[in-house]
């Protein structure tokens, strides 16, 4: 059966390559193809294994589940990474409009979701947002600087799994909402290059009281940059480096 495999960020230079199709036996498992790539590529494959985390279909996955025709398989190491002061795609869910975020009542306004390449309009994204019955409106302006461990950065090139990386930034807001009992969650990623002071990621909470706002702020940009699949290339004078991400939480790597 043929089942489809993609690379990200420091992978993809390794294999040198951004994806292909391999064929594997009926009833072969997700392991199967970490087992393909040991016996084909670098040592350096195998050494980075341990740190990856597995997709099926744009979903984390375990390493024991059975592959069909088709599947589409996405090996991913650790994510941008970074500490919380670090043409538009956008998800299509039927009967919504692209990147607003599904609500419980109808005309309820309580966020988007979007991947973009264009500069990000954080009035507009807090414009969009805000009701008068908030109390707070939090803002997280994730922006690119101008160095990083001492080097001088001339400017970020970030990638995605884009539909995946959707589907985790919707989920973010959504868990957001439910878990700190605020009223609407914004998140905001841009793609592509980045020039120093440019804003990468941006994050709005609303709620009727600050402290669950920051919390809920706070949170979502913690769990995004350890979990939703977005990597970020780093140019300096001297050449090009991937971000160093921190391992996937353990509920998601899979070794």
């Amino acid at each position: 059966m043929k089942i489809g495999v993609l690379f990200f960020g420091v992978l993809k230079d390794v294999v040198g390559r951004s994806g292909e199709t391999v064929d594997l036996p009926e009833g072969a498992r997700v392991r199967d193809v970490l087992f393909y790539y040991y016996a084909r590529e670098t040592p350096r494959f195998e050494a980075m294994a341990p740190s990856l985390a597995i997709s099926v279909n744009q979903e984390y996955s375990g390493a024991d589940r059975v592959l069909r025709e088709g599947d589409e398989v996405g090996l991913l190491p650790p994510v941008s990474g970074g500490s919380a002061e670090d043409g538009e795609v956008s998800g299509e869910v039927p009967g919504k409009e692209p990147g607003e975020v599904r609500c419980k009542e109808p005309g309820e306004v309580c966020g988007e979701v979007r991947i973009v390449r264009e500069r990000i309009d954080k009035e507009s994204v807090v414009a969009r947002l805000k009701q008068p019955a908030d109390g707070a409106a939090v803002i997280f302006d994730g922006v690119v600087r101008d160095n990083t461990r001492g080097r001088r950065t001339l400017y970020l090139d970030y990638e995605a799994y884009e539909a995946m990386a959707l589907k985790q930034m919707e989920s973010l807001a959504a868990e957001a909402r439910a878990r700190f009992g605020v009223r609407a969650a914004s998140i905001v990623h841009r793609l592509g290059r980045l020039e120093i002071g440019e804003t990468s990621v941006l994050i709005v909470v609303a709620a009727a009281h600050r402290d669950a706002a920051f919390e809920a702020c706070r949170w979502i940009i913690n769990t995004l940059k350890k979990t939703v699949p977005i990597w970020k290339k780093e140019y300096f004078e001297d050449g090009a480096v991937w971000a160093d991400g921190e391992a996937f939480p353990e509920e998601i790597r899979r070794p």
